[in-house]
């Protein structure tokens, strides 16, 4: 059974910094490419970076291309984000998953993490 559970998140001011967790389990971590979404209030979820199994390549949406650093810990089987010059667009909850493609249509996002970024 897939389980997936971010943590990290929090009310931060514009122009602040966070760092989230996501720890997933139920299948092989290092085999995977892992992904970070994020939905904002009634949105659909949106891609935000993904980085492949060996931790080399990884690939960002353009809204926090240059903002977000997404990395990895196959020993942990934890994925992580960190995002700075955070802006109030940047209001959403945060999931992690198992990274299929951009728009593949997930069946289970597990535990998201909030973030809150106030003007």
């Amino acid at each position: 059974q897939v389980q997936l559970v971010a943590s990290g998140g929090g009310f931060v001011q514009t122009g602040g910094s966070l760092r989230l967790s996501c720890t997933a389990s139920g299948r092989t971590f290092s085999d995977w490419a892992m992904g970070w979404f994020r939905q904002a209030l009634e949105k659909p979820h949106e891609f935000v970076a993904s980085i492949n199994p060996n931790n080399r390549t990884a690939l960002y949406a353009d809204s926090v291309k240059g903002r977000a650093t997404i990395s990895r810990d196959n020993a942990k089987n934890t994925v992580y984000l960190q995002i700075d010059s955070l802006r109030p667009e940047d209001t959403a909850k945060y999931y992690c998953n198992y990274f299929r493609g951009r728009t593949y249509k997930y069946d289970d996002w597990g535990q998201g993490t909030q973030i809150t970024v106030s003007a």
